[in-house]
């Protein structure tokens, strides 16, 4: 009996608590009783619960199954009604097909004409004078219908208005970028499809940078033809004046842009070994000139000694004469060794620094040899590391070495002719001194006899 009141004590102590201590075996039962009718309570509360939710879940399904059904039937609907659409659009474009006939190639030609007028156009300058001609015929070139006979007559119009601006020349206002970068609005000259001018400046009209304004170009063309587009530019209507055309159509102006000047090949693809035959080349023309000017004072000194009797020492030629009025009791066998020795102390300043000469214009071509061997070794290198894809890999190296070989020949040869016009100035002066010596040895051994 303890037992069990002990257990039935430990159970109501479990489930629910105990506010407080029970004084007697009364009011713990009276307290199991309550706990018990508590428990019960809270356990029907819980069953309803768990059934009100069991009936809306099978509502819920219940619906969910219903919705199901309905989208079935409405999948099957349209299913079927996709299918009758087929059928009728295959019924509808053989039945266009059928009707277009020959308008099918129509249709595949304006499109594809659309797309070529629309890129040349584009490319025309006649665009930057009317930008917004070409916009129709993207749409027409992408249209999946035949065009109207308005677009078409707009389409043979285009191509009409092309032909006729490659003929005018117009003077118009547009947006020009100037080499700076800065965007101006000019008057702008244009000749044809193939120029356009403004002040005097070519301008061109570059679909790859930009399709809304001219730009001037960074490297201009050579003054002359500067001087006919400001004449063009000046000129009133009507009046006739020449003016240079680029056939290609800006080809051969941005191709000026590119290409170097004599002196930036120089500098940029003749490297050191073209600055050295530079160097050589200005010592010879340095070296001759002051040579000819010394050629020239001493054939000056010895044309004025010709005309007067008396020796002057200040000139070779009366440095010689000066031997035999030194010595005129002297035999004519002795005079004439002392003239010959004369003439050859005076001969060595007058060659001084031909032979120098010589050896420069000998030099320069051989540095330009030097110069083509070293640009082929470079452009061999380029093929074994970039191999010959691209050719502008080996440009520099083939470029160096014709630079220098061009180099070494311009210096080469006007030093070969100063040097030959010198020997011979200086072979006519000792001629002169000769020619003095031999009649004054005449001229004694006349005397004596």
């Amino acid at each position: 009996m303890k037992t069990l009141l002990f257990s039935m004590l430990t159970a109501v102590v479990l489930v629910t608590p105990v506010k407080a201590q029970a004084q007697s075996l009364e009011e713990l039962a009276r307290m199991v009783s309550e706990a018990a009718r508590s428990e019960a309570q809270i356990n029907q509360e819980r069953e309803a619960r768990f059934v009100r939710e069991r009936n809306n879940q099978r509502q819920l399904l219940a619906e969910a199954r219903q919705e199901l059904a309905n989208e079935n039937t409405r999948s099957d609907r349209l299913r079927t009604e996709y299918d009758q659409n087929e059928r009728v659009l295959v019924d509808l474009e053989t039945t266009l097909d059928e009707r277009m006939g020959n308008l099918g190639e129509l249709f595949g030609y304006v499109r594809q004409a659309s797309g070529d007028i629309q890129s040349a156009l584009e490319d025309s300058m006649v665009t930057a004078q009317m930008p917004d001609r070409a916009g129709f015929l993207s749409d027409l070139a992408q249209r999946r219908e035949l065009p109207t006979v308005a677009e078409l007559r707009q389409l043979w119009s285009a191509m009409v208005t092309e032909i006729a601006e490659s003929g005018r020349v117009v003077e118009f206002s547009a947006s020009v970028e100037l080499a700076d970068g800065e965007k101006q609005e000019r008057p702008v000259v244009r000749v044809g499809v193939f120029n356009a001018v403004s002040d005097g400046i070519f301008l061109d009209w570059d679909t790859s940078k930009s399709r809304e304004h001219l730009i001037e170009l960074a490297r201009q063309p050579a003054a002359r033809f500067s001087s006919m587009a400001e004449g063009l530019q000046e000129a009133d209507d009507g009046e006739i004046m020449p003016m240079s055309v680029d056939f290609t159509r800006g080809q051969i102006l941005r191709a000026v842009v590119q290409s170097k000047t004599p002196v930036e090949r120089v500098r940029e693809d003749g490297g050191p070994v073209g600055y050295v035959i530079l160097g050589v080349g200005l010592f010879g023309l340095l070296l001759a000139l002051w040579k000819g000017v010394s050629l020239f004072m001493t054939g000056a000194r010895i044309g004025r000694q010709m005309k007067r009797e008396a020796a002057d020492k200040s000139n070779p030629l009366g440095r010689v004469l000066a031997v035999y009025s030194d010595n005129p009791e002297i035999d004519i066998e002795t005079l004439e060794l002392k003239l010959d020795e004369a003439i050859l102390r005076e001969s060595a300043p007058i060659e001084t620094g031909l032979s120098f000469i010589k050896v420069l214009y000998v030099v320069a071509p051989l540095l330009g040899l030097l110069g083509t061997v070293v640009g082929m070794i470079a452009t061999f290198q380029m093929i074994t590391l970039f191999g010959t894809g691209d050719p502008r890999m080996m440009a520099g190296g083939i470029s160096t070495a014709l630079v220098t070989t061009v180099l070494g020949l311009v210096v080469a040869i006007p030093l070969t002719l100063i040097h030959s016009f010198l020997q011979g100035r200086a072979k006519h002066l000792i001629q002169v001194l000769e020619e003095q010596a031999a009649g004054i040895i005449a001229r004694l051994a006349e005397e004596r006899a």
